[in-house]
């Protein structure tokens, strides 16, 4: 087997790899040699079938195997050798397509190595990261928004606005016969809620307490029950009591609605979520100025294929972003811009970067951290989450989907480990500022 180099240009790689026929005819009768005890055929006992006749029999369909077999061989013994990484798989093409039985076999093999990483003194970056602590009238903003959605309704005189609750009671009547589910005593329903039939809960706007009112709507076609679907109706409503909406009290027992032991219990819940929420916040700022320090203190060669690959990707997501009528991939083919192509260089330096450090210091995202981020993403597919898993289970690269972003951030913590960070007071309006200009960066 001979493999020698046919182009070294920057990061592309092509060689020639001859199989001499011999080498080739050698693999074959090794197959056989290795299959023949276990061959039976008529008039021979078990193992005893002459190579001349299994060579006859099995030869030519063994040959492909034996070629495949030496091939990868051959790339991955090259591979070995030199170091290289491919970054993508590489392109490999028979060069004698006219070969027949008994004659060297010569592919071409082409690819684009991953380049060298330069090392990079993480202990003379510096970063700032922006602290906010929770003001009092935030938290206590956040308990009044508790309070409004509450959903407390207190007793009001005269009519009956939207916004305001209704306690009824209802007859339902289609042709004059009351039909099954069409009945309730007081019923609290919000008006403006849209939990009834079109057209039900307009028609009680303005009524008082004591108040008699027959509503008159239709089913609509497509409603569920077959025997009323597009039928004509009358509801025979008593207006029992109209309430308006009142903000819930602030006391221990707003706070146990929520889950909390007392209100001050709740109060010191809302304040280590506030907490949480800039702090994750603060995190993907420094994340980005990290990521800019990063991408002005390397440079090196990068993969063409990986930089094309990476700005059509771009490309098509903004472009949908831009077209959100359009769900599929029916339409025009989208061309990337130098602009798609300026970010995609600095996706895929990073990416080579971080994928390099968490490597070379073994970052691994662990089975249990893999597995709270499917739970997190099944959580938006309520009632399917068991054929959420199973797919992602079945789908490596939807696992690789989800692994990514979680190995990133691993790296991302190892180079805060070793940065300068300093904590710089903000206020919450600074923090805000600060991650409106990054998403600003991005779209621009």
């Amino acid at each position: 087997m001979q493999v020698s180099e046919t182009t070294n240009d920057g990061l592309k790689r092509g060689y020639e790899i001859t199989i001499t026929g011999d080498e080739l005819a050698a693999k074959v009768d090794e197959k056989l040699a290795e299959a023949q005890p276990e061959i039976e055929m008529k008039g021979f006992r078990k193992g005893k079938v002459p190579m001349a006749l299994l060579k006859k029999q099995f030869g030519p369909r063994l040959i492909g195997e034996a070629m495949q077999e030496s091939v990868d061989g051959a790339m991955q013994s090259h591979l070995e050798e030199t170091g290289d990484r491919p970054a993508m798989q590489p392109e490999v093409k028979m060069v004698n397509e006219d070969w027949k039985e008994g004659d060297d076999v010569v592919v071409s093999m082409t690819y684009e190595k991953l380049p060298e990483i330069p090392e990079v003194d993480f202990k003379a970056i510096s970063l700032e990261k922006m602290v906010v602590t929770p003001a009092e009238a935030d938290v206590q903003e956040a308990l009044d928004g508790l309070a409004e959605s509450a959903q407390n309704f207190e007793a009001k005189d005269g009519a009956a606005e939207e916004g305001d609750q209704v306690v009824i009671d209802f007859l339902g009547k289609v042709d004059g016969e009351a039909f099954e589910g069409g009945a309730a005593e007081d019923y609290p329903l919000t008006l403006g809620s849209n939990s009834f039939i079109p057209g039900f809960e307009e028609q009680l706007i303005g009524t008082k307490a004591g108040d008699e009112k027959n509503v008159e709507v239709s089913f609509p076609e497509e409603y569920g029950a077959e025997h009323l679907a597009g039928k004509a109706a009358v509801f025979e409503c008593k207006i029992k009591d109209v309430k308006a909406p009142a903000k819930a009290e602030l006391n221990d027992d707003l706070a146990k609605q929520f889950g909390a032991e007392s209100l001050d219990a709740l109060r010191g819940q809302i304040e280590e979520r506030l907490k949480s929420e800039y702090a994750g916040t603060a995190r993907a700022v420094m994340k980005r100025n990290l990521l800019d320090k990063l991408d002005e203190a390397v440079s090196f060669d990068l993969p063409p294929s990986l930089v094309e690959a990476e700005a059509g990707q771009i490309a098509h997501q903004l472009w949908h972003e831009e077209n959100p009528d359009v769900e599929g991939h029916d339409h025009p083919e989208v061309e990337p811009t130098d602009e798609h192509r300026k970010l995609a260089e600095r996706r895929v330096r990073l990416g080579l970067l971080l994928a390099e450090l968490g490597q070379k210091n073994d970052v691994q995202v662990s089975d249990a951290e893999m597995t709270q981020a499917i739970m997190n993403q099944a959580r938006q597919y309520p009632g399917q989450e068991r054929q959420f898993f199973e797919f992602i289970q079945q789908n490596q690269a939807a696992q690789q989907q989800l692994r990514a972003p979680l190995f990133e951030d691993k790296v991302v913590d190892y180079v805060f480990e070793m940065a300068e960070i300093t904590d710089k007071e903000v206020s919450k309006e600074d923090l805000q500022k600060a991650i409106e200009a990054l998403d600003d960066d991005e779209t621009a």
